[in-house]
């Protein structure tokens, strides 16, 4: 079943990293603050970084691997910056 990983801009300026196999209907979860507490609370929402998956495991890996970034790195990813992204990735995570 395909997957999807993907980051939000929330209201609070900071990110919230999920996976689903719908998109489309988890956003709208997200934004009528039937998410995530942390989306509850911090709304309004808006996508700014998706990666697809062939299968929910491996979006929800990425998930958990992102979740574990800095705010910088997770800019860097969502900016394409992956010249920025490899420096960070050498530093401190």
């Amino acid at each position: 079943m395909r997957g999807y990983m993907y980051i939000l801009l929330c209201g609070n300026g900071q990110y919230y990293t999920g996976s689903t196999i719908d998109l489309d209907r988890r956003l709208e979860q997200h934004q009528n603050g039937e998410g995530a507490n942390f989306t509850r609370k911090h709304l309004p929402i808006k996508l700014v970084y998706c990666e697809t998956f062939d299968r929910i495991d491996e979006a929800f890996y990425r998930e958990k691997q992102i979740q574990k970034w800095t705010h910088a790195k997770k800019e860097a990813l969502i900016n394409g910056d992956l010249d920025l992204l490899v420096k960070l990735s050498k530093s401190k995570k």
